[in-house]
């Protein structure tokens, strides 16, 4: 096994893996092989490169990010950021409700998705936050479950990617704070960067899905047919 992937192996914290990118290389490694041992190669060096950028953004003062992301952060717990703009949206007219409706339902599925699925079977642990130093200033409080994924980020991308079908002019302010909040958790050290584009990409899956299954069961109704002559 090459040097990175063994230096790789250690960072992960004694004999248990802690990301799938390990755990997936552990598998390609005890099959063996040599096209297996270099795809394990590069999967334990993704999971270094996880490791050291989130201790790069522990280490960086960012005092000026501190208190926004924290508020960004827990604005989004149980998903209270996104049912508020579901309910702005609902207070839209017909199109804003069938928008919210299409969002609320994208982050009940893809919350049971995660949480009840993929957390349960990847046990990651969360990242040492005192080991590497997040300030104080940052912080939130650490999450009990798995850290892989991110369900604050599967949440967010499913509820921006199931408005944008009805809401297209809210679509790009709505993924771009879904892309904040993502980052958020890293900024305050409850989540490796891997798990949050993990939960973006999720999220962005179970949305997309969860809105073509509700345009086939709730078709968009017909616009009325002009029955006057032409203005």
């Amino acid at each position: 096994m090459a040097a990175g992937a063994t230096g790789a192996r250690a960072d992960s914290a004694g004999t248990r893996p802690d990301a799938v990118a390990d755990l997936l290389a552990e598998a390609l490694r005890r099959r063996g092989g040599a096209t297996r041992q270099r795809l394990a190669d590069g999967l334990y060096q993704l999971g270094a490169i996880d490791r050291a950028v989130y201790a790069a953004v522990a280490s960086v003062p960012a005092p000026a990010l501190d208190q926004a992301m924290r508020r960004l952060s827990r604005s989004a717990d149980r998903s209270r950021l996104w049912l508020g703009i579901a309910g702005a949206l609902a207070l839209t007219g017909p199109a804003g409700r069938r928008s919210a409706s299409r969002g609320v339902l994208a982050i009940a599925v893809t919350s049971a998705l995660v949480n009840l699925g993929v957390k349960t079977l990847s046990g990651r642990r969360r990242p040492d936050r005192s080991g590497a130093g997040v300030p104080g200033a940052r912080q939130v409080r650490m999450p009990t479950s798995s850290s892989f994924p991110s369900g604050h980020s599967a949440s967010a991308f499913a509820f921006a990617t199931a408005i944008s079908r009805d809401s297209p002019w809210l679509a790009v302010a709505v993924q771009f704070l879904a892309g904040s909040v993502a980052y958020s958790r890293v900024h305050t050290g409850v989540h490796y960067p891997g798990d949050t584009v993990a939960g973006a990409l999720i999220g962005a899956g179970a949305g997309q899905a969860v809105s073509s299954v509700f345009d086939r069961a709730l078709p968009r109704r017909a616009l009325p047919r002009r029955t006057g002559p032409p203005e």
